[in-house]
């Protein structure tokens, strides 16, 4: 009776940790970042409006300008009509609570970027507050 009880014991333990496990596992899963992936391999800084916070921190090789979301879309239009993508990979993607962060590769016909993407998250959505490319 004892070795019974203390299988029940430990066949309890083992579901009541899998049930946490499974409960941390859906909290901290991470936004959808495929949009932004995709405007970046499209170059088209119009899918990102959205996407956009109040005030975006954005540099490219050849400006650093902090200021509204529509004004990080005029810069990324003008930086992708310099740069027309031909390749755009994740290195790197973290979550953690409300923010997050993006590294990726792009490529271009004339050269490699390194693109830095900064987020909150609000009611599940990405909001861009720094967009770095190097």
């Amino acid at each position: 009776m004892l070795n019974s009880l203390k299988k029940e014991d430990i066949g309890m333990k083992k579901i009541f940790f899998t049930l946490m496990l499974s409960m941390f596992i859906l909290q901290s899963q991470a936004v959808d970042i495929t949009p932004v992936i995709n405007a970046f391999k499209a170059g088209n800084a119009d899918l990102l409006k959205e996407m956009m916070a109040a005030n975006v921190d954005m540099v490219t090789p050849d400006t650093s300008k902090k200021g509204s979301g529509n004004d990080a879309i005029t810069l990324l239009k003008s930086f992708f009509r310099d740069n027309k993508p031909a390749g755009f990979t994740v290195a790197h993607h973290a979550d953690k609570n409300e923010s997050g962060f993006i590294v990726c590769k792009l490529t271009t016909e004339n050269r490699e970027f390194r693109v830095n993407i900064t987020y909150t998250v609000k009611d599940g959505k990405i909001l861009i507050t720094i967009i770095r490319i190097e």
